[in-house]
């Protein structure tokens, strides 16, 4: 494979490399991540986002941190790809079922208006650290591992020293994704994100789900009820419900199309 088609997209700002991997075979993805990623020798990106076949879903996904590191899921990688297979004539369903590391995942698309909500199963409470870099928080696995941190001014955090030392605590032997967040005056809640492999990133889909499941175990905010997840790309609307599932609401863009040459 000397010349490969990808398609940028992005969802919040949370920006990665689609390629349509159905029919090719991709050598060595991680690799391929780390070149590609390069905002400077690259494409330019968060990392990127194998669209395959599956035997139990419409579609799969294979997504690759911008470090190269395999990512579990990703929820504005899932609205993009939605987006995608839709505006691509892949399928004519508005309701798409997608294979990832964590699960099957189920995207309702919302063609009028450019948004998909992705149905993101059930949020499971990790067990307290015993000791954090100094922060208070409450883990949250949305298949893959946050660690949500409720402070009086997530403005106000050092997230570039905060992030990199909660992310390789000794309390996280496989890394974890930090989410830093506030309640605003408006009800809304303003959270900033360090993801694990990638560093500071304008969204995090599985983030803003976390932050709500974490919102609604510490009592700010009620089973069923819509929050609005204020990120520095934009928002989302996340709703946690009374078995634990998860679903959330949000915008995904195609940003430019092109071919490049691998040689």
């Amino acid at each position: 494979m000397k010349e490969l088609a990808f398609t940028k997209m992005q969802g919040l700002g949370n920006d990665y490399i689609y390629i349509d991997a159905r029919d090719i075979t991709v050598e060595d993805p991680a690799a391929l991540s780390r070149r590609l990623s390069d905002r400077h020798f690259g494409i330019g990106g968060d990392g990127i986002v194998l669209i395959g076949r599956s035997d139990v879903a419409d579609f799969s996904m294979r997504m690759f941190n911008a470090d190269g590191s395999e990512g579990l899921m990703c929820g504005n990688a899932a609205r993009c790809i939605g987006k995608y297979v839709y505006d691509k004539g892949l399928t004519s369903k508005q309701t798409v079922t997608l294979e990832t590391s964590s699960g099957i995942k189920t995207l309702v698309l919302h063609p009028s208006d450019g948004t998909v909500s992705v149905d993101m199963g059930r949020f499971a409470s990790m067990p307290a650290p015993s000791s954090m870099s100094g922060f208070q928080g409450t883990g949250i696995n949305m298949g893959n591992p946050h660690y949500v941190m409720f402070v009086p001014d997530a403005e106000a955090v050092d997230l570039p020293a905060a992030g990199p030392a909660i992310e390789t605590d000794d309390a996280f032997p496989g890394g974890v994704n930090a989410e830093f967040a506030s309640v605003r005056r408006d009800g809304s809640i303003r959270m900033r994100v360090w993801e694990r492999g990638s560093g500071i990133t304008l969204a995090c889909g599985t983030g803003a789900c976390a932050t709500a499941a974490a919102a609604v175990l510490a009592g700010i905010k009620s089973y069923g009820e819509a929050v609005r997840i204020v990120m520095d790309g934009g928002s989302l609307s996340v709703t946690v419900e009374s078995d634990g599932r998860v679903s959330m609401t949000g915008p995904a863009v195609t940003v430019f199309e092109g071919r490049l040459n691998l040689a």
